[in-house]
């Protein structure tokens, strides 16, 4: 079985997020997607719970995608691979990654040894497929699909910025993410 790996912060999911699982699923990149929400890293230090961004990713899991609530803590994408490889031997492992990480993947920890596995490449402004290519050429990778979707121009940030009112954001963000979030922040 081909498990697409899907890591972020997802602070809150959007339906940005979702479309790309989805889109996975249905171009047979991957039998299955697991979505791993992250706790806090270097680079985002003010995001929601892990516990309640695993409870608006639960509106979405079903038989072909699973919301993990067991690697969230561990830090780095190659240390979570090595643990989901122990736990899946016998299949392939997917990194689903945003082609506007392409150009600072050489800066991940270890990013040599993720390398062994698939990727499925979201094209991502300023990406495009045709620059994708490229970047995988020039880390000597060929075990690689790109995502068949247009840019999906939806920000978490523009969410968090307009909760008042769901009207800005309901193209955006389910209605029950929406509420979710919002339940969460009264706390």
């Amino acid at each position: 079985m081909r498990i697409g790996v899907y890591c972020g912060s997802f602070n809150p999911v959007h339906k940005g997020h979702i479309r790309i699982v989805r889109a996975v699923l249905r171009q047979k990149l991957a039998d299955r997607v697991l979505i791993i929400p992250t706790g806090n890293y270097w680079d985002k230090q003010d995001l929601l719970p892990v516990e309640d961004r695993i409870r608006m990713l639960r509106h979405f899991e079903n038989e072909k995608i699973r919301i993990d609530d067991t690697h969230n803590g561990i830090p780095y994408t190659v240390e979570v691979f090595e643990a989901l490889e122990k736990e899946y031997p016998e299949d392939t492992l997917c990194l689903i990654v945003g082609g506007d990480n392409l150009p600072a993947f050489d800066k991940w920890v270890r990013y040599q040894d993720l390398l062994k596995y698939d990727f499925i490449i979201v094209p991502r402004s300023p990406v495009t497929p045709s620059k994708v290519i490229r970047y995988m050429e020039q880390f000597s990778k060929e075990n690689y699909a790109v995502l068949k979707t247009r840019n999906i121009p939806i920000s978490s940030t523009a969410i968090r910025e307009n909760l008042d009112d769901y009207e800005k954001i309901k193209d955006m963000i389910d209605y029950r993410v929406y509420q979710d979030y919002r339940e969460i922040l009264k706390k």
